[in-house]
Order: C-alpha cells, then sequence, then structure tokens
C-alpha cells in the first residue's frame, strides 16, 4: 500500500513538472529549487569569501607590494622583487628540504603507527574500550603543551628521557636532542608523529570495522593466513580512507608552524628550519612583509598543485571504475 502511494505521488509529480510553464527549457519548479539552494548557500559563500577569498587575495597582492611592519614609508608596487627575494636567499634550499624531509617522514610514521594501532584494537580484546580512549590521549593534547613537555623530557640537564636511556646503557651521557643540528628536526618530526597518530588510528579502525567479516571467513577456509588476508581484503577496503587521510596530513604537516617553533624556533642554525617557520621570521623578525606574503603565495600554489593532482587522480579513477562497471 505504502509503495503504491509513493508511486501515485512520484507520478503526480512528474505530471506537475511536465504540465508546468518552462523557461528555456527549465520547468519553473527546478527554477524555484535552484533559486532556494542558492539563497540557502549564500551565507555560506559570504563567510568563505570573507574568511578565505579576501585574505588569499591580499596575501597576493602584498606579495606583489613592498611593505614594512615597521616602517610605513616603505611601500609601492614591486612586481616580482620580492619573490626574487626569496628565491636568493640562501636559506630557502634548506629550509624546502627540511620541510619535505618533515612532512614525509609525519606522514608516513603517522600511517604506519596509526594503522598498527587500529588493527590492535580491532581486535577482541579485553578492555578494548579502555585502550580506545588511551590512544586519544596525544592527540586532544594541545601543540604547545605537548611541544613544552617533551623539551623538558629530552632536556640534557635533567630530562626524564634522557636519564631512563642512561641508566639503560643506551647511551654513554645525556644528549641534547633538540641542540644538535643531526637530530633537532628528527626529534620534532617523532613528537610530531606520536601526537598526530591517533588521529590515523580512528578513522582507520572505524574503516577496518566496515570490512565484511565473511570475507575474512571464506579466505582462512580457502586457506589465507592472516598476512595475505590482511593484503588482499583489508588494505583495498581501506584504500580510499587512507589516500585522503595522507592527502589532509601531508597539508596539514607542511603548513605545521606550531611544533618547530615551540621545540627549536627553527634551530639550532636553521636544522629544522622550514617554509612556514621561514614565513615567520620574515614577518616578525625581519619585519618584511613583501617577502613573507611571497613565500607564503609559493606555498600556497605548492599545496594549490597538490590539490588539483589529487583531485584529477580521484576523479579520473572514479570515472574509469564507473566505466568498467558500464561495460
Amino acid at each position: 500500500m505504502q509503495r503504491e502511494t509513493r508511486a501515485m505521488v512520484n507520478a503526480e509529480l512528474v505530471a506537475t513538472d511536465e504540465e508546468a510553464p518552462a523557461v528555456r527549457g527549465v520547468p519553473l519548479r527546478q527554477m524555484h529549487l535552484r533559486r532556494m539552494a542558492a539563497l540557502f548557500l549564500a551565507p555560506a559563500a559570504a563567510l568563505l569569501l570573507v574568511l578565505v577569498a579576501y585574505p588569499l587575495f591580499n596575501v597576493l597582492w602584498q606579495s606583489l607590494n613592498y611593505g614594512n611592519l615597521v616602517d610605513p614609508s616603505t611601500k609601492g608596487f614591486a612586481g616580482l622583487d620580492n619573490y626574487r627575494t626569496v628565491l636568493e636567499d640562501e636559506d630557502i634550499a634548506s629550509a624546502f628540504w627540511h620541510t619535505l624531509t618533515w612532512t614525509g617522514l609525519s606522514v608516513a610514521g603517522e600511517y604506519i603507527l596509526g594503522l598498527a594501532a587500529a588493527v590492535a584494537l580491532a581486535q577482541p580484546i579485553r578492555a578494548r574500550a579502555i585502550f580506545r580512549g588511551i590512544v586519544v590521549i596525544p592527540w586532544v593534547i594541545p601543540i604547545a603543551i605537548a611541544g613544552l613537555n617533551w623539551m623538558w623530557l629530552l632536556n640534557p640537564d635533567y630530562g626524564v628521557l634522557n636519564a631512563w636511556m642512561v641508566n639503560l646503557g643506551l647511551l654513554d651521557h645525556a644528549r641534547d636532542w633538540l641542540g644538535q643540528i643531526d637530530t633537532a628536526l628528527l626529534t620534532v618530526t617523532f613528537v610530531n608523529i606520536w601526537r598526530s597518530f591517533p588521529f590515523y588510528t580512528i578513522s582507520l579502525l572505524a574503516a577496518l570495522q566496515a570490512v565484511p567479516a565473511e570475507l575474512h571467513e571464506a579466505a582462512a577456509m580457502d586457506g589465507a593466513g592472516p598476512i595475505r588476508r590482511f593484503v588482499v581484503i583489508t588494505l583495498p577496503h581501506l584504500k580510499a580512507v587512507s589516500l585522503t587521510l595522507i592527502f589532509i596530513h601531508v597539508i596539514w604537516t607542511a603548513i605545521n608552524f606550531d611544533f618547530v617553533w615551540v621545540m627549536t624556533q627553527g634551530g639550532p642554525l636553521n636544522a629544522s628550519q622550514t617554509l612556514p617557520v621561514m614565513i615567520y621570521k620574515y614577518a616578525m623578525q625581519d619585519y618584511d612583509l613583501g617577502a613573507a606574503c611571497a613565500l607564503a603565495a609559493m606555498s600556497m600554489g605548492f599545496m594549490a598543485s597538490l590539490f588539483f593532482l589529487y583531485f584529477y587522480g580521484v576523479r579520473r579513477n572514479f570515472y574509469g571504475v564507473r566505466r568498467k562497471g558500464l561495460r
């Protein structure tokens, strides 16, 4: 009875649309729905224009002009001089390499550790809910507090971790992990992995619970071992979630300023200086607003290119799968 009622209502709606006058082939009802949709989307569009579009275009415009935060007389159209200043800076190459290293190692470590934790927490073990709550703790700690805590733990004079490693015989003497050129960036990267991997764990755990148990049971009956089932069944089901997580965290990590600045401020001797730290130094230490905006614009262009590559790849994959399904 309900199906018949729904069919009659749909038929009446279709008939109404067909009988309604049309403007350039579009029914008035459809035009009304479009106008209502545009009306409801207008506040969100205005908010995006104010909070995103205006600052973005302002940065691009400032990158083409001279500007100094302490000298108002420094102004005028600069053209590409600010970009030339950034590219001729002797620290730009190392900062770019540090950003790639920091981003690549962080995202790889977060994914591997997050996936391992998600697989472990998906097992039927006792107190599983408690462990799932505990694993989230690093992620909810503010970055500034986490950075300061790890600075105290790694301090060469009174740091607990240094004392433990010396007592266990892992180190001959305490090391200044954040004060040495060869360990500063890697140490900050390790702390970032520790704080961010729970986000991967939560997302991948949700995806793992959506994998049909029947597939694992059938594969086990066919003689597939745990590793084989994980590679052939589990990983393909995690592909969409994994790609989204990795893409988002590549952007988040590449533009992350807090951890590096709180723990090392880009030192020692710029050994951990990334592009966001360099932008901050241009603006707040050199007071060169034009150079800071130029480097920010270059970073935004790089991030935008990654987004379009990802979007194009996902779109091509989607339409490729759809065409295969139609065949």
